[in-house]
């Protein structure tokens, strides 16, 4: 072992800085997407919500009724 300190390449210091650079960048951008995608879904949902009519709480009332009378009894 060497009493030296490790001098390190210009190149070498530069690559990595412009490495965790990229992937810092990449995450955040992965980060604002994933954000946006849950605020769309979130916001959609809601609006959905709001806009119902009284006809769509009974909207699958006939479905049911139909299987009832189609038994045979």
């Amino acid at each position: 072992m060497s009493t030296e300190p490790e001098t390190l390449i210009p190149a070498e210091t530069a690559s990595e800085h412009k490495a965790l650079r990229v992937l810092g960048w990449f995450s955040i951008g992965m980060a604002v997407a994933s954000l946006s995608i849950f605020l769309g879904y979130e916001l959609r949902s809601r609006y959905k919500f709001n806009r119902r009519t009284p006809y769509d709480f009974f909207s699958n009332d006939e479905a049911q009724a139909a299987n009832e009378f189609g038994v045979g009894i």
